[in-house]
């Protein structure tokens, strides 16, 4: 287990590509899972998500992981005026790639895939010893690679795809004996069935049950139980959709729900030679478990980080042994009195976390407090980042410091065209205290109230 601390990129490279010389294509094709999930059996829905034009926006967040040399994929060209702004700061940016024709509706490689002239531009950076690395890996991005002739820096897409279900999550942690909340893993109606009936009594104790699809991701299918009516329930209606459509396997998790003093996220990075390394760890803000942003340094003393090193280990060398490489984030929980589940789930995918890496390493000193968070914007028309620029003055961050460093703007504008419509400001606060980050915040939230729509 190596524990060291380079710079992320070039490490990332060594790890995926055995060299941190050739160049990278980053493509940031954000919740993956959707594709994951296609065929897959699902919980029932009350409404349809929302939100898929900022979604896909999220894609800027690929510009701020490549550098000079590099290449990126992105639905649209970056506002000039914050393209500048981040050159200014003396990030070394990816050369952009945008298709024709952006479609609100699909992910960025949807659009690459859209677009014949994008993928002939791409293909000639195959002779140069590029390789392309996805957000996550599904089949469109294999075939965007197969198109390009650029190789992935990733293992196959059904791998990647097995990785990430919570079901083998689970399972793994019970080979590894790592400890998790009591739960049952289910891939079968059978197993289902067993594992409500076990459920049942932990909802009949008074405590509650977290039901769980294998690829749910941002708050989506899952759905917190209280009663043993209500869980029957699903399982009957989990149990008629798979056989009226004919389907012999189900991926469900049910867990006992347990008491939490902070959600954690940490990350490692498993190389081709199976060796693994620890990022970092982070403190995850969540509301309705819906991720929101991160706090670091985490608020966890040397033991409890010990652990998370001893478990990244343990799963770097379980998920060589199946062939994985490259990023992986956990999610995990600190209990009241400190304990800790070290594995809630397994990503085997970039994180959010993962986009804020570089800019950590450049601009957030030792002893420095910093949270990544993102504010939610009502418009009546789209929003120049000069204009943001004006409204937010000294609190923007100037390379040194505190303030805040803007690191996705396209989400303030995806739903432009629809007026009024909702977007987020994605950034990363830098302040010397924990006060004044918490005063950072309440004083950015004032400046952007001047910009919103009543």
């Amino acid at each position: 287990m190596d524990t060291g601390n380079p710079a992320f990129i070039p490490r990332l490279k060594t790890a995926v590509l055995g060299s941190a010389e050739p160049p990278l294509v980053f493509l940031g094709n954000f919740e993956v899972e959707e594709h994951w999930a296609a065929d897959e059996q699902g919980l029932p829905r009350v409404s349809a998500a929302g939100g898929t034009a900022v979604v896909n926006s999220m894609d800027e967040f690929a510009l701020l992981l490549g550098g000079k040399g590099d290449h990126v994929v992105l639905k649209d060209a970056p506002d000039p005026a914050y393209h500048a702004y981040l050159a200014d700061l003396g990030l070394d940016l990816p050369e952009v790639h945008v298709p024709a024709v952006s479609d609100p509706g699909r992910n960025v490689t949807e659009d690459a895939l859209a677009d014949p002239a994008l993928v002939r531009e791409l293909a000639e950076l195959a002779s140069g010893g590029a390789h392309l690395l996805a957000h996550g890996v599904s089949t469109l991005e294999e075939e965007l690679a197969a198109q390009t002739g650029i190789p992935l820096a990733a293992p196959p897409a059904a791998l990647c795809k097995a990785v990430n279900s919570k079901v083998y999550s689970r399972r793994l942690a019970d080979e590894l004996g790592i400890r998790q909340p009591g739960g049952w893993a289910c891939d079968t109606l059978d197993q289902l069935a067993e594992a409500v009936t076990a459920a049942g009594k932990v909802l009949a104790d008074g405590s509650q049950v977290v039901v769980k699809e294998a690829f749910g991701v941002s708050g989506k299918g899952i759905s917190v139980v209280n009663g043993e009516k209500r869980l029957d329930r699903l399982r009957r209606m989990i149990d008629t959709t798979a056989r009226r459509a004919g389907r012999e396997r189900i991926a469900f998790v049910i867990e006992e729900w347990v008491e939490k003093k902070a959600d954690l996220n940490y990350q490692f990075t498993v190389g081709r030679d199976g060796t693994t390394r620890f990022d970092f760890v982070k403190e995850a803000i969540t509301e309705g478990g819906v991720h929101k942003g991160h706090r670091f340094p985490a608020r966890l003393d040397e033991a409890q980080v010990r652990i998370l090193e001893e478990t990244a280990a343990l799963l770097g060398a379980r998920l060589a042994e199946d062939g994985y490489y490259g990023v992986v984030g956990v999610d995990a929980l600190v209990e009241p009195d400190g304990g800790l589940f070290p594995v809630l789930e397994i990503n085997a995918r970039n994180n959010m976390s993962t986009y804020q890496v570089v800019l950590q390493e450049r601009f957030v000193d030792r002893g420095q407090f910093a949270m990544a968070r993102h504010y939610p914007v009502r418009l009546t028309s789209a929003l120049p980042f000069d204009r943001l620029r004006d409204a937010l003055g000294e609190l923007l961050f100037d390379g040194a410091g505190s303030g805040l460093l803007v690191n996705n703007f396209a989400t303030v504008n995806a739903g432009a065209g629809t007026e009024p419509f909702a977007g987020r400001l994605y950034g990363l606060l830098i302040a010397t205290t924990e006060a004044e980050l918490a005063e950072l915040d309440t004083r950015i939230s004032a400046g952007l109230a001047t910009l919103l729509a009543p």
